[in-house]
């Protein structure tokens, strides 16, 4: 196949992103099918994808605050003072800020759970909400903090004219803690495994059999057999609660492991309850065909475009193997060709994320290790080799270095906290131009490397916090909890949605850089150069039909730097995207270029790459 020039896949790749980019008032007018058509074109690796919890981002009906709920705290969850509670945003807000995220650069929503929860619950001992959408009743329906179903289509025909996807988050490894056990009243069940509590086995309570003959193997007649949830402990519905699952078979004891706690080691990682939570009999082939019915109808009845899928490494892997090809088949039916589904494998080592792709069958995961190891290199607490060996185990996912070009990337998130948080606490004596630098920096390696860049909400307003649960939530408007309105930003404090954030501005920037050209979203990644000291990280990125290369350079130290850096020999000529870039290489095969201090900069060849 013939390749093509350079400077006309620049152009092309132009337009493209203003497509992608431009606030789009008449296609938000007239939602023409070729808009739609468009969006559903583009693989995943285009996209540009905000992580928001709907709660915090913005409020856009007040009526829904208490969600339909007495106006008591501990019964709606209710409460804009507490960062453990519900403040009011909903899927209505997020409506309303849609110019706001594409003015940003956002080509896909990532929206966490927006499903109906139990609205409170005890947790560590005390109250919380279900804001965060995590504690899941109801799996047919949003939350009514959020708004109704019709809110939720709204929101999906309005991204939708514009050119955005949305992706849900889906949580198939459990649901609201329900369960309770007659042996723990405290709701502290030590684990409890298979081989001290087999399912089969003879000696009750009342000394009768209990399930003789199981041997989950995965056949449904094998699990038919299960009469008696006994097997470890003995669960119990409290009264009022015995039909507050939906679909109703969520309200069968038997569908649930019932063995306590997980200590996130061995098997009860796939088969305690996580932090309490009722977790599901994954194993059971009702349970995989009543998920597949549930998600399935959400692609139907919303034209979802992808799944995050919330503790896939919680779930056996059976279950993944059925899972995703029912759901790539219902994308696929309801003219979703590109389908996104990623899972959340807490774990920092590519290994054990690659395995999850492997042995699963996972199409992607988040990608943990990319995280750690980004956000110690823009704080210069690794050098950038650290970034060059994890990039070499690429290798490990199953489909190699293409399959890793559709790994979301990301930088922090509402469990681990802020990429802002981590800069302040690396560096709590520096400058304030410097925290922006760094800040700024971790999102450029992001945005220009191989991955799906995945940014969270607020951080492009410089929202820092402490981190962990709640310390990385804050409200995107001027809320009511004191620490969120007091912790410093990076970048200053700025008005509630401030488009001029320096953040804001430099993400937009990256955005639109990204956006247009296609090898910065699509091409194979070379790493060029990679100091063992802070320093120098330099990347090329090329598409196999088109000629040239896309270099881009960071400086990960404090000090200028100059460097000749190895491209391909056919590369001669280059023009600036971002930065001093030569206008022609050094020798055959090098170009030499220099650095500002915590800064980056992309330069295009117009030479047939290799």
């Amino acid at each position: 196949m013939p390749r093509t020039p350079r400077r006309w896949n620049a152009l092309l790749g132009a337009v493209s992103g203003l497509s992608l980019l431009a606030a789009g008032a008449a296609a938000a007018q007239t939602p023409a099918a070729s808009t739609i058509e468009a969006m559903r074109q583009r693989p995943p690796q285009d996209e540009v994808i905000y992580f928001l919890l709907p709660d915090r981002f913005a409020n856009g009906d007040a009526a829904n605050d208490h969600g339909g709920y007495a106006p008591d705290r501990l019964v709606s969850g209710f409460d804009p003072s507490s960062p453990e509670f519900y403040h009011g945003g909903d899927l209505a807000g997020v409506i309303q800020k849609l110019d706001y995220l594409q003015g940003l650069g956002a080509t896909a929503i990532w929206l966490a759970p927006v499903f109906k929860n139990k609205a409170v619950q005890p947790t560590v001992g005390r109250p919380m909400a279900g804001f965060h959408g995590y504690w899941i009743t109801d799996f047919t329906r949003p939350d009514p903090h959020f708004g109704e179903p019709e809110t939720m289509k709204a929101l999906v025909e309005a991204a939708h004219a514009r050119g955005m996807k949305v992706y849900l988050d889906i949580v198939t490894n459990h649901t609201a803690d329900v369960i309770q056990y007659r042996e723990c009243p405290a709701n502290d069940c030590a684990y409890r495994s298979v081989a001290d509590y087999p399912y089969a086995r003879r000696g009750g309570v009342d000394g009768a059999a209990i399930n003789d003959g199981f041997r989950g193997d995965g056949d449904a007649s094998d699990f038919a057999k299960l009469t008696d949830p006994t097997w470890a402990y003995t669960p119990y519905i409290p009264a009022g609660e015995e039909t507050v699952k939906v679909p109703a078979w969520l309200n069968d004891p038997l569908l649930y492991h019932n063995r306590g706690d997980s200590t996130f080691r061995g098997e009860s990682s796939t088969h305690g309850d996580f932090a309490g939570l009722d977790d599901l009999f994954t194993e059971n082939p009702r349970v995989v065909q009543g998920m597949i019915e549930i998600f399935g109808d959400w692609i139907d009845a919303y034209g979802i475009d992808g799944f995050r899928i919330d503790t896939a490494k919680h779930v056996n892997p059976e279950f993944w193997q059925a899972f995703v090809p029912a759901m790539l088949e219902r994308a696929k039916a309801r003219g979703i060709p590109n389908f996104h589904i990623f899972g959340e494998v807490y774990d920092h080592d590519p290994a054990a994320l690659a395995q999850h792709t492997r042995v699963d069958k996972l199409p992607a995961v988040l990608d943990f290790g990319f995280q750690s190891v980004a956000t110690d290199v823009a704080n210069g607490a690794k050098a950038p080799d650290s970034l060059a060996k994890l990039f070499a185990a690429d290798a490990l996912y199953e489909g190699g270095a293409e399959a890793a070009l559709q790994l979301p990337t990301f930088l922090g998130n509402h469990d681990m906290g802020r990429i802002g948080g981590f800069v302040l606490k690396a560096h709590p004596q520096a400058s304030d131009d410097e925290l922006l630098a760094r800040a700024t920096l971790a999102h450029a390696l992001m945005m220009f490397s191989r991955g799906v860049p995945t940014l969270y909400y607020g951080d492009e307003q410089g929202f820092a916090g402490g981190g962990g649960y709640g310390g990385g939530r804050q409200d995107m408007w001027d809320g009511q909890v004191e620490s969120y309105r007091t912790e410093q930003r990076i970048g200053g404090l700025r008005n509630p949605y401030d488009r001029e954030a320096p953040l804001y501005r430099a993400i937009s920037e990256m955005a639109r850089l990204r956006a247009a050209d296609p090898a910065l979203r699509r091409g194979r990644q070379t790493v060029r150069a990679a100091a063992e000291a802070p320093g120098l990280f330099a990347i090329t990125r090329a598409l196999p039909d088109q000629d040239g290369e896309t270099l881009v350079v960071f400086n990960t130290g404090t000090e200028p730097l100059s460097a000749n850096i190895v491209v391909n020999a056919a590369s001669t000529r280059w023009t600036a995207s971002r930065g001093s870039c030569p206008t022609a290489s050094a020798a055959p095969g090098v170009v030499r270029v220099t650095v500002p201090p915590l800064d980056y900069m992309i330069c295009v060849s117009e030479g047939p790459a290799q």
